[in-house]
């Protein structure tokens, strides 16, 4: 029989990352995964999108190539096929260096399903493995909800989910999405580039309810003046093949598809686990600050928990659950300075409190703007559209909330993130030199804005 120091079911970005740092650590770590490590994320989510993302930011670019005075002679046009071989050969690269990793770090991969027989036994491929930790990382599935007429369009290909999506044969002419989330807006902006005519039915007030009212509205108002129709406060009511009925203004309307995603939310895997027992929050199993569960010795981490499916938090809380159960008693997640990205064009990236939340909080504060218009460097690079805005507390101008909506957002978010972790003020970024001319300059001249006035605007 086989025994380990520690467990992983799932080779996600949790699962992976947790079982690099408890072998780092000296724990015998076997990672059982059933199909390629990487998860989601890798295989079939973050990586493959954002590839295609930059595919089709290049198309859009080569279409208003004579706005940077190139001057593009005769018909082009895009080979979905080839966009997909890149993406793929993306993904395989990057799943083979996870895999070379696990091996390097000492590692033990099992390729099977994991069946979980107790808290310290797992059964694989027909064998038993002890261990004395179980780490379950096991992820998210997408939800199809019960909408009359999605399964028989889902069974023939027509509704698909973003799995699906990633591996289409043919770019759809006509792309409907339901739910306006992150996962929604993304493949609005592949689609919508490459000149598919997408339309979003939201259920909600407005696409991407977890950020900022400001954010979101202009986003919603670039999205549109690309193309994408976006219908809030709709409900689709039945699907049939590629007729999308939906509810909007008090009226029935139909859209045609030759595609539909369906983006709704995510469920997470949780199922299988119950001779555990453990302490669930609907489908999310219940953790505590060390990632434990109701369970002593068993942890879960990532999508599974339902706090953030996020694959950067799933990192982080592999890496705080490894820790702790190497004897590292003060590792703990802190979910306050989680920052949030929507790789469109432009990109969005969050992170602390929006400004609804530092009002429902009662919080006395200030808000600073700075336009990326005002922006030397945004203007050479002819990428005009977006802000920052920062949320400081009135008294001292400590960072509480940032939101970023501009090109390069998910990278000058970080900046943002440290700041908020030194427990920082807009007095230490408005004195940081900044290089010029750089997109980090806008950041520079919010802060300035929150403790007086920008100084280019």
């Amino acid at each position: 029989m086989k025994t380990s120091d520690v467990l992983i079911l799932g080779g996600g970005p949790g699962g992976y990352v947790a079982a690099i740092k408890a072998a780092q650590l000296g724990a015998k770590v076997i990672l059982v995964e059933k199909e390629v490590v990487g998860g989601i994320c890798l295989n079939h989510g973050c990586i493959p999108t954002k590839t295609l993302l930059k595919n089709a930011k290049i198309y859009k670019t080569f279409k208003h190539a004579q706005d940077y005075g190139i001057v593009l002679h005769g018909d082009f046009g895009y080979d979905w096929s080839l966009m997909l071989k890149r993406k793929d050969s993306v993904v395989k690269r990057l799943t083979g260096g996870v895999a070379g990793l696990l091996k390097k770090n000492g590692v033990e991969v099992i390729q099977g399903f994991g069946k979980v027989l107790g808290p310290k036994k797992v059964e694989v491929n027909g064998e038993v493995i002890e261990t004395k930790n179980l780490i379950i990382a096991t992820g998210a599935s997408p939800i199809v909800p019960p909408i009359p007429g999605l399964k028989e369009a889902y069974e023939k290909g027509v509704a698909v989910t973003s799995r699906e999506l990633l591996a289409i044969k043919d770019a759809p002419k006509r792309l409907v999405i339901i739910g306006g989330g992150v996962i929604g807006c993304e493949f609005a902006t592949i689609f919508g580039s490459l000149g598919s005519k997408v339309t979003i039915i939201e259920k909600l007030d407005g696409i991407l309810p977890m950020m900022d009212d400001d954010v979101r509205n202009q986003y919603s108002k670039l999205l549109k003046r690309e193309g994408i129709d976006i219908f809030v406060n709709a409900e689709v009511k039945a699907v049939d093949g590629g007729k999308v009925t939906y509810s909007f203004e008090g009226k029935d309307h139909v859209v045609e598809a030759d595609t539909v995603l369906v983006s709704v939310g995510m469920r997470p895997n949780s199922q299988g686990l119950e001779v555990l027992n453990l302490k669930m929050d609907r489908a999310a199993i219940v953790t505590d600050e060390h990632l434990e569960t109701s369970v002593k010795g068993v942890y879960a981490i990532g999508d599974v928990n339902g706090k953030y499916m996020l694959a950067h938090v799933a990192s982080a809380e592999g890496i705080v659950a490894a820790e702790y159960i190497m004897g590292k008693k003060d590792a703990h997640m802190d979910y306050t300075r989680v920052p949030n990205a929507v790789y469109g064009d432009p990109e969005i990236a969050s992170v602390g409190l929006t400004e609804k939340e530092a009002k429902a909080k009662g919080l006395a504060y200030k808000v600073s703007t700075f336009p990326l218009a005002a922006s030397g460097k945004a203007m050479a690079d002819n990428e005009k559209d977006g802000f920052v805005k920062l949320i400081v507390s009135e008294k001292y101008k400590e960072i509480i909330g940032a939101h970023i909506l501009s090109y390069h957002a998910s990278d000058l978010i970080a900046e943002l993130g440290v700041t908020m972790t030194l427990e920082g003020t807009a007095h230490e970024i408005a004195h940081t030199i900044h290089p010029h001319p750089t997109l980090s300059e806008i950041i520079m001249e919010a802060a300035h804005g929150a403790v007086d006035k920008p100084i280019h605007m």
